[in-house]
C-alpha cells in the first residue's frame, strides 16, 4: 500500500465515482480502478460496493478511509516542521479567493509578500467558493480562502473568522453602525440580491425564513462591483460584509447597519488539499492571510469574530 493508493481512496470515496475521481486527479480511470483493486486484495476486504450509478464505500472502506485521512494529516504536519528559517521563498503560489475577499486582502497580502519574500510570485484567482474548491482539488490552486465549505476528506480546512454581514444602503438610506436593523425590515423593500447559485443568497433566504418573511429582489447581480453600483444608484439595499466597502462607508457614499433577529454571519476559512504537499511558501501566504484578517478585525474594518484554532 502506498500514498497514491490512499489518495485515490479519499477522492473516490468523496465523489462516489471512478470516472469523476479520474477527471479530478488527471489519471486514467483504469489506473485508479487497479489501485482500488490492489488495496482490496492486500487488505482482504471490499472497500466499495459497485453499482450502476457509481461506488459506495463499505463500512470496512470507511474504517480504512479514516486512517488514510489521518495519515495524510500526519504527513502534512511533518512537512510543517520549520526548515531553512530565514530563507527567502521563490517560485509561485496560486491563491484562490471569493470576489469579496479579493477586494479585502489582495493589496495588503501582496504588499506583505513583497516586503518579506520579494522573489516569490503570486497569482490570484477569484470565483465562487464551489469553483475554488474544485480548482484546489484539481491541483490548479495551492490554497483557497473560501466561505463555509462542506466537510470534505480531500481538504484540510483552517477556520479564520465568523464574518458579520450587514445591510448596505445608499447614503440616502442613512443607515448607522450604531443602530441595528431587524432582519424582517428587509422584507419592506426591494433588494439588490445575488443569484440563487451564490452562497450569500442562501444565507439571506435562510435568515428570512428564521424571521418569518420573504425577500423581494429588484435586481439580481453576482458581480460585487455591480451590486455596489446598483445600491449606490437607488435600486435597493443589499447584504455584504463591511471590509470590502469600508472606504465607501467612510467617505459617505454608502451607509451600513448591523442586522439582528437573526444576525447573519458566515465562516471564512483557509483550505489546503490533504493529498499533496503544501509548500512552505504556500503556508507562509496562508499565515499572512490570517494575520491580515486579525489586524482588520482588531481595527474594526472587518466586522466579525476571530476563530480560536488558527494554528496552521
Amino acid at each position: 500500500m502506498d500514498i497514491s493508493q490512499l489518495k485515490t481512496l479519499i477522492h473516490v470515496a468523496e465523489l462516489g465515482s471512478l470516472s469523476k475521481a479520474a477527471d479530478r486527479l488527471s489519471i486514467a480511470q483504469p489506473a485508479l480502478s487497479r489501485q482500488i483493486r490492489l488495496m482490496e486484495k492486500e487488505l482482504g476486504v471490499d472497500l466499495f460496493e459497485r453499482h450502476g450509478r457509481g461506488m459506495v464505500i463499505t463500512q470496512a472502506g470507511q474504517d480504512v478511509l479514516d486512517h488514510a485521512v489521518r495519515i495524510m494529516a500526519e504527513m502534512e504536519a511533518i512537512r510543517r516542521v520549520p526548515t531553512h528559517a530565514g530563507s527567502s521563498y521563490r517560485g509561485k503560489v496560486t491563491v484562490g479567493t471569493t470576489p469579496t475577499v479579493a477586494e479585502i486582502i489582495t493589496v495588503p497580502l501582496l504588499r506583505k509578500i513583497k516586503q518579506t519574500h520579494p522573489a516569490l510570485e503570486v497569482r490570484f484567482s477569484s470565483a465562487f467558493s464551489g469553483h475554488l474548491l474544485d480548482w484546489l482539488q484539481r491541483g490548479e490552486l495551492d490554497l483557497a480562502v473560501s466561505y463555509d465549505p462542506k466537510p470534505l476528506k480531500s481538504l484540510r480546512v483552517v477556520p479564520i473568522m465568523m464574518e458579520s454581514l450587514l445591510v448596505v444602503g445608499s447614503a440616502d438610506d442613512r443607515l448607522s453602525l450604531a443602530t441595528p436593523v431587524p432582519f424582517s425590515r428587509l422584507a419592506e423593500q426591494e433588494l439588490v440580491m445575488p443569484s440563487p447559485r451564490h452562497g450569500l443568497r442562501a444565507i439571506m433566504e435562510d435568515c428570512a425564513r428564521q424571521a418569518g418573511v420573504e425577500l423581494r429582489a429588484s435586481v439580481e447581480a453576482d458581480s460585487f462591483g455591480a451590486m455596489i453600483d446598483l445600491v449606490r444608484n437607488g435600486f435597493g439595499p443589499t447584504m455584504l460584509p463591511l471590509a470590502p466597502i469600508h472606504h465607501l462607508v467612510e467617505v459617505g457614499v454608502l451607509s451600513v447597519a448591523p442586522l439582528v433577529d437573526p444576525a447573519p454571519a458566515r465562516k471564512l476559512v483557509l483550505a489546503y488539499p490533504v493529498d499533496r504537499q503544501a509548500s512552505p511558501a504556500a503556508r507562509f501566504v496562508g499565515n499572512t492571510v490570517i494575520e491580515i484578517a486579525a489586524d482588520l478585525v482588531r481595527r474594526g474594518v472587518w466586522m466579525g469574530e476571530l476563530m480560536n484554532d488558527l494554528d496552521l
